[in-house]
């Protein structure tokens, strides 16, 4: 039975918060029993089971994250929109650290069609089509600057630039200006491998 006021947009939302407190793995259907007073058995009247409370977080975080760019994304090409696209991104990991998890949750072809995920994409390859590369380049290079944010906001969060200088946020700036310098200079073929042996 449903218990009045609980909603699956609550259960979602408070799943959503939780991440962020304790880390997603901390999310679970017990967990949001707890934090509602209720018996799970109320929690599974509102979704289909952990696997669609973390999907719908998953969601969440993509859609917010799609509704951030696209505040900060009109008017700019170029670095500019590179480096708003990039910052949008990591300013939401450190706010949201737990929706950042989920945003990086693997999602199935059709529940990825669903949700704001492909909207982030194709931000994303309309700024490396600002560059001029063709087709196929606009992919890596998009993959470039996926594996640049992601691995960087990684690392950052896992306390990883903590002990050294200097600051993060330095290297934050250099890393992107690198990702233009790249993308300005984009290579027009792959270069062979070297076989040559190696001393």
């Amino acid at each position: 039975m449903k218990r009045p006021g609980l909603t699956e947009a609550k259960l979602v939302r408070a799943a959503a918060e939780l991440a962020d407190e304790a880390g997603l793995g901390a999310v679970t259907v017990s967990a949001l029993a707890r934090h509602f007073d209720v018996r799970p058995a109320s929690i599974y009247s509102h979704i289909d089971g952990l696997d669609d409370l973390l999907e719908q977080t998953t969601a969440l975080a993509l859609q917010e994250l799609a509704d951030n760019l696209a505040a900060d994304l009109p008017g700019k090409s170029g670095r500019d929109a590179l480096f708003a696209f990039a910052q949008t991104q990591r300013d939401y990991a450190i706010a949201h650290p737990g929706r950042w998890q989920a945003a990086q949750r693997r999602l199935t072809p059709e529940a990825a069609e669903r949700t704001a995920g492909r909207v982030i994409a194709r931000s994303a390859q309309a700024i490396v089509s600002g560059y001029g590369l063709t087709p196929d380049d606009e992919v890596h290079a998009v993959r470039l600057l996926g594996s640049a944010i992601n691995g960087f906001v990684a690392l950052e969060s896992g306390g990883g630039f903590d002990h050294s200088d200097p600051p993060a946020a330095d290297s934050w700036t250099r890393v992107l200006d690198a990702i233009d310098t790249s993308l300005r200079n984009w290579p027009t073929a792959a270069a062979p491998p070297d076989d040559r042996p190696t001393d």
